[in-house]
């Protein structure tokens, strides 16, 4: 079972929408996914169609040691994909747990007593390096880092990569950068090349072939409860998705996966509006 968490302390970089949609894929691709959402926003959980209000077992259950891993466990509308949902109560967790002995291994704990039934377990973890995240990072065996391709990308990094290399000598030594996501890429703009340029050069191999464009489709899909390969399958924003969970998969791109030339026709056709 592979595990990766999904983090940027920075918020509005589609932290949250690449986990949910690159689980997805991964499940539409025969691997057994579970998505935990360790963001007390729940939008993971909203974003599959679950109702907040209605969640009575969540990961905040999980990590005060009142249930197991597997009984907050619940399906989706894809057949191998399920969630462990958040709830509210995740955003006092950190005071809750501030004094508790080997609080950075609750997941961790959690987490192993369900090795080997899923292929993959994703972390979707909030927007900060607060206990929720590190937790994340301890029980994963890699970090997938979503950047926004805009002006301030790269503010904060350092912080985060500090806080990765704090968890692998003392926590996780095994813990790995899955790689680096570039989001919401607005192909108008000279920024958004030049901030790639910037990030391939900091990361250099460890940033995907496949950039996640501005697209309306994504973000209408959470609304609705829906995975975009659900709501809108043959948008760009579905097939960018797609894509860069073959990269994860290591399987093969098609011409249809790495071309951008349908995100200059879309730009056109939509005469400078956000694409869709």
């Amino acid at each position: 079972m592979k595990k990766i968490a999904f983090c940027n302390q920075k918020g509005g970089v589609a932290k949250t929408t690449s986990a949910l949609n690159i689980s997805t894929y991964l499940a539409l691709h025969n691997k057994k996914t579970l998505l935990v959402d360790l963001d007390p926003q729940s939008n993971a959980t909203s974003g599959l169609g679950i109702n907040k209000g209605e969640v009575d077992q969540s990961i905040y259950n999980v990590l005060h040691e009142h249930i197991g891993l597997d009984q907050a466990v619940r399906p989706t509308e894809i057949k191998l994909l399920s969630i462990v949902p958040s709830h509210i109560n995740l955003t006092g967790a950190e005071v809750e747990l501030v004094n508790v002995m080997g609080r950075e291994y609750r997941l961790k704990k959690a987490v192993q007593e369900m090795q080997g039934d899923f292929d993959f377990m994703i972390f979707d973890c909030p927007p900060s390096l607060g206990l929720l995240t590190i937790n994340g990072l301890t029980a994963a065996d890699s970090v997938l880092i979503p950047i926004q391709c805009e002006y301030y990308a790269l503010e904060g990094l350092s912080q985060l990569i500090s806080t990765v290399n704090l968890v692998r000598e003392n926590l996780n030594a095994g813990l790995e950068i899955e790689g680096v996501l570039m989001t919401l890429a607005d192909y108008r703009t000279n920024l958004t090349k030049e901030v790639i340029s910037e990030v391939k050069r900091y990361f250099e191999e460890k940033v995907y072939q496949t950039v996640i464009p501005r697209a309306v489709k994504l973000t209408e899909a959470p609304g609705f409860g829906k995975p975009i390969a659900l709501y809108a399958e043959d948008s760009i924003g579905a097939k960018k998705y797609e894509a860069v969970t073959l990269e994860i998969l290591k399987m093969p791109l098609t011409t249809e996966h790495t071309e951008n030339k349908e995100v200059t026709i879309n730009l056109e056709e939509n005469h400078g509006k956000t694409i869709g």
